[in-house]
């Protein structure tokens, strides 16, 4: 049997030809990728010894211009910048007693603009806008307004911004306002039921203990990113913790009035402390060992003001303010 093999097949080239184009495409734009770092990388300041302080790379609009269509690539690397840029500053301040609500003391004059750039080459960079609505709030609330506004318009369907938005809102103490972003959250497509009911509480308790409880807990519930849920978390525990230190503060003051002194050691009031009630009509947990009634963190509260009054351990992961 005689096997004839064409030389010269037309398809089987133009085959080729598209495949080897496709291949200079991919490396055409891994190459544009990594000169466009280094591009950036050469026009970096030389860091200020003290302040170590970045300046922004590009404005959006120019780095959009730049990224010759790899608009995602360079939206994650800016990205990437903004979490190092945050998390630099942490570091060096780690030894400080940092509000969760105020890090100004963190001098971020850069986080606006990095994530303003990181949304402007990815409109959709929804984890940007909710990271800016929580941690970019912590510094100035008018940047992440700004901001979470300009996510809605790109992304009218996500609801999400708006449980953000209503939250900033909130923290102003401007309830009317926060309860209009929830009702028109509570209207975008797949939004919970839980939003119309967090318009109707912010209208009837505004700055209620059960209101932020209720923040913080849908916050963390719905966030995808692991430090925006460890922040609402933790705020979580700090309203669960006001409410405790308010029913051990009762039992202190109790004690002062009926013996003349404040308390030595917390075994002094341990059958007042087991009898309180908090406002949820749970109880205080106490530690066996030494009677001390424990934070929501299970860290032992700590007598203070020589026993007249209660506050948070310093090891205790619940914020202090």
């Amino acid at each position: 049997m005689n096997i004839y093999v064409k030389q010269n097949d037309p398809a089987r080239a133009r085959e080729r030809r598209k495949l080897a184009q496709l291949s200079l495409v991919v490396v055409f734009g891994f190459a544009v990728v990594i000169g466009l770092s280094r591009w950036i990388d050469a026009r970096r300041p030389p860091v200020d010894i003290t302040l170590e302080e970045e300046k922004l790379y590009a404005t959006g609009q120019t780095a959009r211009r730049l990224s010759l269509g790899f608009n995602g690539f360079v939206a994650d690397w800016y990205w990437m910048r903004t979490l190092q840029y945050v998390g630099r500053k942490i570091v060096r301040f780690r030894d400080a007693d940092i509000p969760l609500d105020d890090l100004r003391m963190l001098n971020l004059p850069l986080l606006y603009p990095l994530l303003d750039t990181t949304t402007t080459l990815d409109p959709q960079f929804i984890a940007a806008y909710e990271y800016g609505g929580v941690v970019l709030s912590a510094i100035s609330d008018e940047d992440a307004i700004r901001l979470l506004r300009k996510g809605m318009a790109a992304n009218p369907l996500e609801w999400r911004l708006h449980q953000h938005l209503g939250y900033i809102y909130w923290k102003r103490g401007d309830f009317e306002t926060a309860a209009g972003v929830y009702r028109d959250g509570s209207k975008r497509p797949g939004a919970p039921i839980w939003m119309e009911a967090m318009e109707a509480r912010l209208v009837a308790e505004g700055g209620s203990r059960d209101t932020a409880r209720e923040m913080y807990r849908r916050m963390a519930e719905q966030t995808s990113d692991p430090k925006l849920k460890d922040l609402a978390e933790r705020r979580l525990l700090q309203v669960d913790s006001f409410d405790e230190r308010d029913a051990i503060r009762i039992v202190l003051n109790n004690y002062r009035k009926r013996t003349g002194q404040c308390v030595s050691k917390w075994k002094d009031v341990l059958k007042e402390l087991i009898a309180a009630r908090l406002p949820q009509g749970t109880s205080l947990r106490i530690e066996v060992s030494s009677g001390a009634p424990l934070d929501p963190a299970d860290t032992p509260y700590r007598l203070v003001a020589d026993g007249c009054d209660v506050d948070l351990d310093w090891r205790s992961r619940v914020p202090f303010r």
